[in-house]
């Protein structure tokens, strides 16, 4: 019976959830964990190479474009400062706000090449961000292709959904392409302190030009990371459930 308002109460059917429950939610993660970790056991070679790849990749491509586009590298060193490093988190002095200012920014190594005319012609520098964004980077792609690799070899699901190994496999194409291409790059001596892959071969464009780049470049490497982060979960899902359906 409608109550004092006129309004029929609103109730659940017994046995059956909201469809975004707490329950619900929390099994289509066990799921996509369940996938993941299976996926990544069977193929963790694939994984390990392609991370080990991937990553240096991040790291040589673009010394190697300086290389080419401007004047040879002729020069790599760590930071001669990291010793000192421990001493400065720990000292009780220095507020921890400039502490976590500082360290994201923290050029860890770097390659640089002497102009001919005096100086530094160019230098790209690795920070700490610049390391966690280059694993982070190899860790997503790395697992998403070792579970793609899961899925053709061992389930079979991609053949028998065409979209995953098609739709799938297109996404990695390009947003290889487009993390190869766009990721930013510390770069010294180029008008602007981070500019995407594809710019080094541009540097003589002006300041404006390079801080677009530097702006597309971040929108760009955000789109690649969730992107695959994307691909990766869909993939878990999959995967979890066929693992499922042979338990």
């Amino acid at each position: 019976m409608p109550g004092a308002t006129g309004r029929v109460p609103l109730s659940i059917p017994a046995g059956r959830e909201p469809a975004w429950s707490a329950g619900t939610i929390l099994q289509a993660f066990t799921r996509i964990c369940r996938g993941v970790v299976a996926g990544l056991h069977a193929r963790l070679r694939v994984f390990l190479a392609v991370a080990a790849g991937i990553f240096a990749l991040e790291v040589l491509l673009p010394p190697a474009v300086l290389s080419a586009a401007r004047n040879p590298m002729d020069y790599f060193t760590f930071n001669p400062w990291l010793p000192e490093l421990p001493r400065f988190i720990y000292a009780s002095d220095i507020p921890w706000q400039r502490k976590i200012e500082f360290l994201p920014n923290l050029a860890l190594f770097w390659f640089s090449a002497d102009s001919p005319f005096g100086g530094t012609d160019w230098g790209f520098a690795v920070t700490v961000s610049d390391l966690l964004r280059f694993m982070l980077m190899s860790l997503l792609f790395a697992a998403y292709f070792a579970l793609l690799a899961y899925c053709w070899e061992r389930t079979g699901a991609a053949l028998r959904n065409p979209g995953l190994g098609q739709q799938g496999g297109a996404l990695g194409v390009l947003t290889s392409v487009l993390g190869f291409s766009t990721g930013g790059c510390t770069v010294v001596g180029c008008g602007a302190p981070v500019i995407p892959v594809v710019g080094l071969a541009f540097v003589g464009l002006s300041s404006g030009t390079l801080t677009l780049l530097a702006g597309l470049s971040r929108v760009a490497t955000t789109f690649v990371l969730i992107a695959v982060a994307l691909g990766v979960i869909y993939l878990g899902w999959q995967i979890g459930k066929s693992v499922s359906a042979e338990n």
